[in-house]
């Protein structure tokens, strides 16, 4: 489905990642030619509480400037956080929300209120140890937010983040290969229904 302008809610929890991977999102996008926002929603952030971030990816400028209350895709980075925030709120009826978690996305949808939409599930765990060495779910969640969403061309991505990570870990090759690996890997492991 073509959008003029995509918008993204993430939540997580402080420490994870998830502000980060809305900003490396919109960093993306940016340098494929996007119009971009990509900002957190501050509040007592602490290591483990709940955070919100947003992302609003458009083929014109952007006069939106608030939080995103009917986003057409969600992130949930912290599956923990379906039994205390109503992930799905707002959230587009052809929209979809993107799980961090080991179990089927039929799983996951009978912990979500109710919602009909689209419903993916990608173990970010399981993959970031792989190739990160420890837990680092956010670079799986924005991989397998990419697939999902189409709101970038994959490849293109991929290159740009590659050129991302080449500069913020230049001198850390095995850095940049993991990430890389994890990238793709999320690509194909993300499923959905």
């Amino acid at each position: 489905m073509a959008r003029s302008m995509t918008e993204i809610r993430w939540h997580g929890r402080g420490g994870q990642g998830a502000k980060t991977a809305c900003l490396l999102l919109a960093d993306a996008a940016f340098a494929s030619g996007k119009y971009v926002q990509g900002f957190p929603e501050y509040g007592p952030e602490r290591m483990g509480a709940p955070i919100t971030a947003y992302n609003r990816i458009s083929d014109a400028p952007c006069t939106i400037h608030s939080n995103i209350y009917e986003p057409d895709f969600v992130v949930v980075v912290d599956e923990s956080l379906l039994d205390t925030v109503d992930v799905t709120a707002g959230l587009k009826p052809d929209g979809a929300v993107i799980v961090n978690s080991p179990r089927g996305a039929a799983e996951v949808r009978a912990r979500l209120r109710g919602w009909t939409g689209g419903v993916y599930a990608i173990d970010a765990r399981a993959i970031s140890e792989e190739y990160l060495g420890g837990y680092f779910p956010n670079v799986p969640m924005l991989s397998a937010l990419v697939q999902v969403s189409g709101v970038l061309e994959p490849g293109r991505f991929i290159a740009d983040m590659e050129d991302s990570f080449r500069h913020k870990f230049a001198t850390k090759p095995e850095v940049i290969r993991g990430n890389m690996k994890c990238l793709i890997h999320s690509m194909r492991e993300v499923r959905g229904e």
